[in-house]
């Protein structure tokens, strides 16, 4: 009979650290995935004592987790190890059925296979009811969207069709504390409006995971979702405090006359707060969206630009141009919203001083903020199996920014302290003054949280630098040697 289970977010920390008194995900942001709260939700229905942690939010309280009947993990490729490292104490010092989930999992299954019981696979909205109701009547574990080891090698029992329905809104109260932490002010409330993408970056694990059809939220769930969002974010004695909500779709606009019909149920609903959303540089050209995006409350749109040169762009098959960019900016920030960037460093031409090159686009082109990041190589990605063989290390835990590849005119010491001199370029103490003194007040918040943010991941990226400049002499050794 199963009676409770226990869903564990890890946070991004490596093997053989304290399980019991460490917790982290990010030194300020602890905001908790939405995805794994979605699928306790729908677990609750069939077992009502499921509850989730979060090492963003606080410790696992082990007493609890360890007489579960299911604990379900679910891991990115940055906290792998920790995901890891967490079921194999279950499987230790329990006798639950321990599942490992999420999108590392399910993409990298012959290697998850080895740490639990069974993989689940791909979207587990229906999959978790099923394996629910299986381990309860003691059935076998044969339905589609499952993965496990049997004989000393990863079995998978089919490919599972992604579900119809996703209108489940997550209810927050699942997550162990989170009201405690749900006031702090590097928590943003989050809603997730649909899945899938139609493009076809080399990069994006999303499109491997979610696939490429586009499945959309009915618009009534989306602006329940938000309300409860805002409602949880603001305690009692703080909700004079206007705060920012993050659709955090990666391209909102995948489905235009959807995305019209959310922002004007938003619109409708009478719903009072700031927005962040995510787009593809092509929203920039679309004035009627732009009008609707002020009117419901948008104040920024994340870009994803990731490269500045039109060679990139073609190489990871991202249909932009370094134009196009611009232009999509400049008619964006005339309607009277910001765009924060979203960066790659590590494509194939990129060279000495391109932190600098970065650094002065951002600046030149008024950007509000950025996130850079290295090249990312997931399992299951096509550049990941293009370049495997470029590849440094599979330490997962070190891939959340940190360079670790072998890139092609650049060495990744190199590589690594470009993107520390980009960060130390556009966020100064200069411009920090200046952001604080003008502009919306919003924004202001936002660059000083920023700025002390970077600080930090600078500080982390350069404590991985005299291992990135061993590996890098050590790459150049067999040509000194000629």
């Amino acid at each position: 009979m199963i009676r409770k289970i226990r869903f564990l977010e890890p946070g991004n920390l490596p093997y053989r650290v304290s399980l019991k008194n460490l917790y982290t995900y990010d030194k300020y942001i602890r905001t908790p995935g939405t995805g794994l709260m979605t699928l306790a939700t729908i677990a609750r229905s069939l077992v009502a004592d499921t509850l989730m942690y979060s090492e963003s939010i606080s410790k696992i309280k082990w007493a609890d987790v360890l007489d579960a009947d299911i604990v379900l993990i679910g891991v990115f490729t940055f906290n792998a190890n920790r995901g890891y490292e967490l079921a194999r104490y279950v499987r230790q010092n329990s006798h639950a059925l321990v599942v490992l989930g999420g999108l590392h999992a399910s993409m990298n299954y012959p290697e998850a296979v080895k740490y639990c019981d069974y993989v689940l696979l791909g979207e587990g909205d229906e999959s978790i009811l099923e394996l629910i109701r299986a381990a309860n009547d003691g059935k076998p574990m044969d339905f589609p969207g499952l993965a496990y080891f049997k004989d000393g090698k990863a079995v998978c029992t089919g490919k599972r069709e992604p579900p119809e329905n996703i209108d489940t809104v997550p209810d927050r109260n699942i997550l162990y504390r989170y009201h405690k932490m749900a006031w702090h002010l590097t928590i943003w409330p989050q809603v997730h409006a649909f899945r899938g993408c139609p493009h076809n970056c080399n990069y994006c694990a999303l499109v491997r995971h979610f696939g490429r059809r586009v499945r959309t939220r009915s618009p009534q769930s989306v602006i329940e979702d938000i309300k409860q969002a805002i409602a949880f974010h603001a305690p009692k004695g703080l909700r004079w405090i206007r705060h920012v909500l993050w659709i955090t779709d990666d391209n909102f606009f995948a489905e235009r006359d959807w995305a019209i019909s959310v922002l004007n149920a938003i619109i409708d609903s009478g719903i009072k707060y700031y927005f962040t959303i995510q787009a593809r540089f092509e929203v920039g050209f679309d004035d009627e969206m732009l009008v609707l995006l002020r009117k419901a409350g948008v104040i920024e749109l994340s870009m994803g630009i990731e490269f500045l040169e039109d060679e990139a762009f073609e190489t990871y098959h991202k249909k932009s141009t370094r134009e196009d960019i611009i232009r999509s900016i400049k008619n964006i920030q005339r309607h009277g919203i910001s765009v924060r960037g979203l960066f790659i460093f590590g494509a194939d031409n990129h060279t000495r001083g391109v932190g600098k090159r970065l650094a002065e686009f951002v600046i030149e082109n008024k950007i509000n903020g950025m996130l850079i990041q290295s090249m990312c190589f997931v399992p299951g990605t096509p550049v990941y199996e293009q370049d495997k063989e470029r590849l440094i290390h599979e330490d997962w835990s070190k891939y959340n920014g940190n360079v670790v590849h072998y890139p092609k005119k650049i060495t990744p010491y190199e590589l690594q302290q470009e993107i520390v001199d980009a960060s130390n370029r556009v966020y100064t103490k200069r411009r920090l003054l200046h952001a604080l003194f003008h502009g919306f007040w919003i924004h202001r918040i936002q660059f000083l949280g920023e700025y002390f943010w970077q600080k930090s991941i600078c500080r982390d990226l350069k404590q991985e630098l005299p291992y990135l400049k061993e590996v890098s002499r050590r790459q150049e050794e067999p040509a000194e040697s000629h």
